[in-house]
Parts: structure tokens; C-alpha cells; sequence
């Protein structure tokens, strides 16, 4: 196969909008499913934030990452992720995805390195069909001029993984991220020790210009079946329900 080509993938559609716990805990269900083989195994997703929110990384400390008092009065929603990496600020403007990629049609991407490699250089293709040049650097940072609009994190399964991100477009409050979130403890060497406010920007396009062309991309022209669809509703339900909303589960590590 060569480097550029994709299987074809599915889009999974939802029927409404859902809070933050749902849509993550609907990105660990398509994981959790493909590992059942009850479901396809290459999907993608897109949602959209109502609100500001702090996604900490999987082993990401609260107090070092988050503004607590700034949670504490209700100014942002505080959730952890099922993947690594660091935290982040997400909110209306962002458009955030995740891709459902199975080890059987990709065998190579069992190495991470290869993983984010491949990822990525299919969401800089999508950009680049929009007449934007942009830059992969780091591990896993999509970058414009030198500066961060998307950082992205994966969580693997014995047969597939699943690789999610945001992307920063251009109606994001860029002032969220300074406000909201303390300085990462680690931190990519590209950054120059750059603050929040230096090393991030936003990707000139709205989110659906830039959904539609990543769905182009990935060649995800054809929708979930129907019947696959509330299966998964009903099992992120219990599981926003039962980790997601939970205190225990946010802050695992304090």
C-alpha cells in the first residue's frame, strides 16, 4: 500500500449534541467495540464544544495542569481522557475528532511513532486542500507558522487503537487557554519555552470547512449503519455515567 492511500472508513453520525463526558466516553466505547468485533473497525467521529472545558491526559496531574479556581467557580468543565499526553483547552471553535484504526488492514502502525505519523500526515493533507500550509512537529502537534493549533493523543487495544485531537479554528478564544491552563509540565523542544499565548493560534477556516475536507480525506463518505449507532449511545451513557462524570475518575491523579 502505498503511504498516501486509506481504506475506506465510516463516519459515525449522532443523532444530537452531547456533553463532554458522552463524546469522551464515546471515543473509549468505538475502542472497546472494535476490540469485541462488534464494530467496524475504521471509523471516524467529529464533535463540536457548547463550552469551555479542561481535558487532562490520562496520567495528567489536575492541580499542576488546570486552573482549579477557576473550576471551582464554574468557568470551565474539568474531564480527563482514556489517552496520554497533555491537557488542553477545548471550547466553541474547536473542532474535535477521533479516528477508529484497526491493526488488520494496518499492521505497521503497531509501532507509535508510525501511528501518529500516519495520522497526521493525513490531517495535514486535508488542510492542505484548503490552501493552507501547515507543519507536523513534536510528537503529535499540528503547527502553522511555527505555532500550535492541535495537539492529538492515541489509546491502544491488543487489535486497534483509537487517535483523537482538536483543532483550533478561527472563531476559538485563543485567552481561554492562558486563563484556564497552567504551564505543561513537559513541554516539546520546538516550543522555545514559549508561553500559551505565543505558541498556540488558530487555523484560518471554520470547522465545517475543515470537517468536510478531512472527511474527504479519510475517504469516509458513507455513514455508520443506523443499527450500529444507539449500541454505542447506550454504552458511552453508562460509561460517561459510571467514570466520566465521576470525581474519582477526574481526579485519579490530583
Amino acid at each position: 500500500m502505498g503511504e498516501t492511500e486509506t481504506h475506506p472508513y465510516t463516519r459515525l453520525e449522532l443523532p444530537c449534541d452531547f456533553g463532554y463526558s458522552m463524546n469522551l466516553g464515546i471515543d473509549e466505547v468505538l475502542l472497546e467495540q472494535a476490540e469485541r468485533s462488534q464494530i467496524h473497525s475504521r471509523v471516524i467521529r467529529f464533535w463540536s464544544p457548547s463550552s469551555p472545558a479542561v481535558i487532562l491526559g490520562r496520567s495528567s496531574p489536575a492541580s499542576s495542569e488546570a486552573n482549579l479556581d477557576h473550576h471551582r467557580t464554574g468557568s470551565f468543565v474539568l474531564r480527563r481522557r482514556c489517552s496520554g499526553g497533555q491537557s488542553i483547552v477545548a471550547g466553541p471553535g474547536c473542532l474535535m475528532y477521533a479516528v477508529l484504526i484497526d491493526y488488520l488492514a494496518y499492521p505497521q502502525l503497531r509501532m507509535i511513532d508510525q501511528a501518529h505519523r500516519f495520522v497526521m500526515d493525513r490531517m495535514h493533507g486535508a488542510i492542505k486542500s484548503l490552501g493552507i500550509r501547515v507543519d507536523h512537529q513534536g510528537t503529535s502537534d499540528l503547527t502553522l507558522n511555527g505555532r500550535k493549533f492541535s495537539g492529538n493523543s492515541l489509546r491502544c487495544k491488543k487489535d486497534a487503537f483509537v487517535y483523537h485531537g482538536t483543532m483550533i479554528c478561527e472563531d476559538f478564544d485563543l485567552s481561554l487557554v492562558s486563563k484556564y491552563l497552567n504551564r505543561p509540565i513537559r513541554e516539546p523542544e520546538y516550543r522555545a519555552g514559549r508561553s500559551h499565548d505565543d505558541f498556540l493560534t488558530q487555523l484560518p477556516v471554520d470547522c465545517e470547512t475543515l470537517k468536510q475536507a478531512i472527511v474527504q480525506q479519510w475517504n469516509a463518505l458513507e455513514p455508520l449503519p443506523t443499527d450500529a449507532v444507539e449500541p454505542i449511545i447506550e454504552e458511552a451513557r453508562q460509561l460517561a455515567s459510571d467514570k466520566y462524570d465521576s470525581d474519582a475518575w477526574t481526579f485519579k491523579v490530583p
